[in-house]
């Protein structure tokens, strides 16, 4: 390795992006270009990152110079990630990281290995995503014995703190996040820093709204919401789309809409019953009931009692049906909670993904999101239409962009998230 690239390395590593064009700005080597590369991520053209890395990837070969292709790998998994191309093999990233692992570069295995945990965590696939964060973020580890420099420490812990917070659970959260300042302070890369300092602003944010008898509002941070389905209370969860009981009980419902709908109907009464045209207007969206609803929604009422029976029951009365909670059968106090995401309408999950401030391609909402890309199209156009969210790019590198959510912690309104325990 000559005396510049080992200088550009040098800058890189502090992340000085500049200092480190200015030394091979004009070299057309492999090494050059991968850092030309890097250079180009921390700056934030990806586009033309990504370019560099694949170029330098295929000068070097996966013969005798493994070693650096694998690392070309590595950092292109990164930028694609940074433009939230979810489409890569996560075969190829897994074998980049053995192949470093048994070279004995362990710090750059490592960042394959969290590249791969942070992919998961924006697919909503949280199981697997804890699986593997297991070994890489352990708190009895320091720094020397894990083998890892302190960013990439730091940015181990904020899997780890993303994680604890998307499964509800803010005192591992906070506790990742404290380990996470450490780690970035000791490392000492401003945009690092800045990224922990507002991850731990975030928790400190109405992460969703409680609807209450009033007809009122009342914010809930990310403690506050744990709090509550601590509580013993029944909680219909707009967020997640489901039902939460006592002793941690879960009841998805996200896909049965429909008795969603009703369940929330129900709740939303709650203590009183709630009138069957109302139900009738609220599930299937007419104002005008015949006995076809009526009959209908005695048909789904009955399906929503034989699922929510380990919850509540769902009484007839004379006007419609009552909702009473298991174990609160003679309390009015707060046995029933309506939560509901901080942001009200239809698209809240989509606009918590674009919410992060990175531009995203339609085929990746679509992943993450778990729906058709056809479906993520006609949601962009319409919020597009509305003026909150905007398209750059044309055909196939059309991202999208939406202005951050200021005052607001969108981890509720993320999808697939892990059923509560």
């Amino acid at each position: 390795m000559d005396s510049l690239i080992a200088a550009a390395a040098r800058a890189l590593a502090a992340g000085d992006a500049l200092g480190a064009l200015k030394r091979v700005a004009l070299r057309d080597d492999p090494p050059a270009l991968a850092l030309r590369g890097i250079a180009m991520a921390q700056l934030g053209e990806h586009a033309r990152a990504r370019e560099l890395l694949q170029r330098a990837a295929r000068r070097f070969g996966s013969g005798h110079e493994a070693l650096a292709h694998a690392r070309c790998v590595v950092a292109e998994a990164e930028v694609a990630l940074a433009m939230r191309d979810l489409r890569g093999a996560p075969g190829t990233l897994a074998a980049a990281a053995a192949a470093l692992e048994a070279r004995g570069d362990r710090a750059n295995a490592l960042q394959a290995r969290l590249i791969a945990v942070r992919r998961l965590l924006l697919l909503g696939r949280l199981q697997e995503a804890e699986a593997a964060l297991g070994p890489l973020d352990d708190p009895r580890r320091g720094d020397n014995e894990a083998g890892a420099p302190p960013a990439l420490r730091a940015v181990a812990a904020l899997a780890t703190a993303e994680l604890a917070w998307r499964s509800l659970h803010t005192a591992p959260a906070q506790a990742a996040l404290a380990r996470a300042h450490a780690a970035a302070q000791r490392s000492g890369v401003p945009a690092l820093q800045a990224e922990v300092a507002e991850a731990r602003a975030a928790l400190e944010r109405p992460a969703a709204r409680r609807l209450l008898p009033t007809g009122q509002e009342q914010p809930l941070r990310l403690a506050e919401v744990e709090a509550l389905l601590a509580s013993g209370a029944l909680v219909v969860d707009a967020c997640r789309r489901g039902l939460h009981g006592a002793g941690g009980t879960w009841l998805p419902l996200a896909r049965r809409p429909l008795l969603f709908a009703l369940a929330r109907a129900l709740a939303e009464a709650w203590p009183s019953d709630a009138d069957r045209n109302a139900l009738i207007a609220q599930a299937f969206r007419t104002r005008r009931p015949d006995e076809t609803h009526r009959a209908r929604l005695r048909v789904e009422i009955g399906r929503l009692r034989k699922l929510a029976a380990p919850l509540a029951r769902v009484e007839a009365t004379e006007r419609g049906f009552l909702l009473v909670p298991r174990g609160h059968e003679g309390d009015t106090a707060a046995a029933v909670v309506v939560l509901v995401p901080p942001l009200a309408g239809d698209r809240a999950s989509l606009l918590a993904l674009l919410a992060d401030g990175a531009a995203w391609s339609t085929s990746a909402l679509a992943l993450a999101l778990g729906a058709s890309q056809r479906t993520v199209q006609r949601a962009l156009v319409e919020l597009e239409a509305a003026g909150r969210v905007r398209a750059i790019g044309r055909a196939r590198a059309q991202r999208w962009l939406a202005p951050p959510l200021a005052g607001f912690t969108t981890n509720l309104l993320l999808p697939a998230a892990l059923p509560l325990t």
